[in-house]
């Protein structure tokens, strides 16, 4: 292959891969979460500035909630920014809208090299009576505005809360960057983010937590046009409400959910749970899971018990339990602690969790496992109904002073 069909090529991977990047969230969403936060505080966003990194307000559901319940919420200053075409694979076909064309400001070349930046302040610009989003104010930005500069840098500084669907492929930099800056947020990210050892550290220390919706409900997002997606999701997507358009396709995204360290009281509801014996008597999908077995199953490298479903937590079991990281959907701080996460090794060390040992991988395999497994390995192992690594769990236990 030519050097230049090698470039179109790797141009054409780079464009594909960015489109599977590109998730735009739907107002009906935003304004749930929002509205979370609200019910806790209703100042929550009274005179504070919010920055909408990577949102701007010509496609934004963000950018126009935010504009629209400017006057609303009582806020001081939002700021939103946008990244520039030329740095993003997926805009090669983007064209500047007539707001922009229209406006004397416009310059044909930083239209595509540079970012924006669009501000909204308490100034009734075109005199109508509110502030809204016909008084928003924008300017190129001198990069290309990724949230990494130092020029959308000093915007998160200037802010108090930070709140957009950040790129998916970047979300352990984003949240990073946000930690870093020491600020509010409120952000989307897959579920299976609580994992990553960083996120985790942030959970588990209670400085970060899940967001109070659709944590357990599908979320939709818009996509570009020829993004590839399941034939299944866009059905249901469509099912939800939200057929294809001139503009975007739909899909749902089960494992999508808010991370959050803004207060809600939805975190602090008390689980409603069981006691052991009713759980093994009532609870038909723990019963079914035994598979014949009288008790919850005991761990053979870890003194915990195997608690495969949320509603099976038992009430009245003082010991260590291994939960699935669905569990953090509704976990109550004030009536759980977290211990470690099972798929740290790091972590499964410091608790004293066994190594897997020749004898397990081999039971493991034996029995038809299929995954990465090694002698060395720390993980909770199960011998019944078959030998077998749980997926995903996170260590807990009831706190003693909520019994």
């Amino acid at each position: 292959m030519s050097i230049a069909g090698t470039s179109r090529t790797s141009n054409l991977n780079a464009a594909k891969s960015a489109k599977n990047d590109e998730f735009y969230t739907q107002w009906a969403d935003i304004e749930r979460e929002m509205n979370a936060y609200l019910e806790y505080d209703p100042d929550v966003f009274r005179d504070k500035v919010i920055l909408l990194p990577c949102d701007d307000p010509e496609w934004s559901n963000f950018a126009k909630f935010f504009a629209l319940h400017f006057m609303d919420f009582g806020l001081r200053k939002l700021i939103s920014t946008s990244y520039a075409p030329d740095s993003n694979p997926s805009k090669a076909d983007y064209q500047p809208t007539l707001f922009e064309m229209n406006d004397p400001q416009y310059d044909a070349t930083k239209t595509r090299t540079n970012g924006k930046m669009f501000v909204l302040e308490g100034k009734d610009i075109n005199a109508d009576g509110v502030v809204n989003i016909d008084d928003l104010q924008w300017s190129y930005l001198e990069g290309d505005g990724d949230f990494r500069s130092a020029e959308v840098t000093a915007l998160r500084d200037e802010a108090d809360i930070v709140i957009t669907n950040p790129p998916f492929s970047l979300f352990r930099a984003f949240i990073d960057w946000l930690v870093a800056g020491g600020k509010r947020f409120s952000v989307i990210g897959n579920q299976n983010a609580v994992t990553y050892n960083e996120v985790f550290a942030l959970i588990k220390g209670n400085l970060m937590w899940k967001g109070a919706t659709a944590n357990n409900t599908d979320m939709v997002f818009g996509v570009p046009k020829g993004t590839q997606i399941k034939e299944s999701d866009r059905l249901k997507a469509e099912k939800l409400g939200y057929p294809s358009d001139d503009a975007y396709d739909y899909t749902r995204l089960g494992n999508s959910c808010w991370f959050t360290n803004i207060e809600h009281g939805r975190r602090h509801e008390p689980l409603r749970l069981m006691t052991r014996a009713d759980n093994l008597r009532f609870n038909k999908r723990l019963i079914k899971s035994l598979a014949g077995h009288p008790d919850y199953l005991k761990y053979d490298t870890y003194d915990a018990i195997e608690v495969p479903f949320t509603d099976a937590i038992p009430s009245d079991y003082d010991g260590v339990m291994g939960v699935p990281i669905t569990f953090l959907d509704r976990y109550n701080p004030d009536q759980f602690e977290i211990l470690f996460n099972t798929e740290d090794m790091s972590q499964t060390e410091a608790y004293g969790v066994e190594p897997l040992g020749e004898k397990r991988v081999a039971d493991y395999y034996a029995a038809g496992g299929t995954a990465s497994n090694s002698p060395g390995r720390r993980k909770l192992f199960l011998y019944h109904p078959r030998p077998y690594v749980p997926f995903k769990r996170i260590a807990i236990r009831h706190r003693r002073d909520s019994r």
